[in-house]
């Protein structure tokens, strides 16, 4: 039997759920398309994301969403209070990226295609910051290379 997937949708866990929807419709630009209290789900074009208020999750995850613009993605939602937390950068692995972070600490990465410019550095999940060496290897910015 051949077993084929569908779209992906995350769930992420939300402190309130009045905030983080009008965080998501009216600065990252989603719509909702249902919700109450509890449980939300927001699309923009083919990307949907649940939000939990309390639940299925113990929060700050991370998610990939893949766009044709970084760079105007960040143009248009920095000025309406996105917290960007990273880029746009190009990386390794042949994407541009930009780190948007919610309210709730949860961490979606807009990625599209790279750019003719250098790699960005990396931003782990504790805000430690790595470099990308001529080498193929990642550094902590703070480490002298070997």
């Amino acid at each position: 039997m051949h077993v084929t997937f569908g779209k992906s949708t995350p769930i992420l866990r939300v402190s309130d759920m009045n905030r983080a929807v009008v965080y998501y419709t009216d600065v990252l630009g989603f719509r909702q398309n249902w919700g109450d209290s509890g449980f939300s789900e927001l699309s923009r074009g083919e990307a949907n994301i649940m939000l939990a208020h309390g639940d299925q999750g113990r929060g700050e995850a991370w998610l990939y969403v893949g766009v044709n613009d970084v760079d105007a993605l960040r143009d248009e939602i920095a000025p309406k209070g996105a917290v960007i937390r990273q880029g746009p950068s190009n990386y390794p692995w042949g994407a541009r990226e930009l780190h948007v972070q919610d309210l709730d600490g949860n961490v979606l990465r807009f990625g599209s295609g790279a750019t003719d410019e250098p790699f960005g550095p990396w931003l782990d999940e504790n805000g430690i910051r790595w470099v990308y060496g001529a080498d193929g290897r990642w550094r902590r910015s703070d480490q002298t290379p070997a």
